[in-house]
């Protein structure tokens, strides 16, 4: 037994409401499972951000150096490939970040490359890393399933209405049905 917040009757401890005054008894982040995932995502693209700007001096420190061997040595450039300009390259890693370590879906990652709020790389660069980065988008969807069942305690449903939706994970409807398949494998 515990204490309701709002009326401090005695209610069951693992009441959601209280039958009295029909308080909801949750903290606010499992009262608000779309804003907190937001919040979160937030606040890791702004880690990413702040650490990602290191990473873009580095390239093109390195794409100067390319440059200048290319021009004086031109019998040594392999005939081919073009050089990647260094957005593209920058929005590449951001993306393997995002997919590999966040377990983002594909849309996901590519509004957070583009968002105004998020990487702001061009469209160009962004469509690049989609195309280029490697990743396991139904096992992003997995992990992603397995966070909302074991942190948040979601139904199925629950879960894969949120790894669908557009305020939420963005995966496809394929990669959100072999998550919610695999979930409890």
């Amino acid at each position: 037994m515990k204490k309701c917040k709002s009326c401090q009757k005695e209610i069951d401890a693992k009441a959601k409401k209280c039958p009295f005054c029909q308080t909801d008894q949750r903290n606010w982040f499992l009262r608000h499972p779309i804003l907190t995932v937001i919040l979160v995502l937030i606040v890791i693209g702004m880690i990413g951000a702040a650490g990602g700007s290191k990473t873009s001096t580095t390239n093109t420190g390195s794409t100067n150096t390319q440059t200048n061997t290319q021009t004086n040595t031109k019998e040594e450039q392999p005939t081919a490939t073009p050089a990647v300009p260094a957005e593209y390259r920058s929005a590449l890693n951001k993306a393997t970040t995002y997919a590999n370590t966040m377990h983002m879906s594909k849309k996901a990652v590519y509004d957070q490359l583009v968002s105004d709020y998020g990487e702001k790389f061009s469209a160009e660069a962004a469509q690049y890393a989609i195309d280029n980065v490697k990743a396991d988008w139904n096992a992003n969807a997995l992990a992603k399933a397995k966070t909302y069942q074991n942190t948040m305690s979601m139904s199925p449903s629950a879960i894969h209405d949120q790894l669908t939706s557009d305020a939420g994970e963005k995966f496809i409807q394929a990669e959100a049905d072999y998550a919610i398949q695999n979930l409890n494998k």
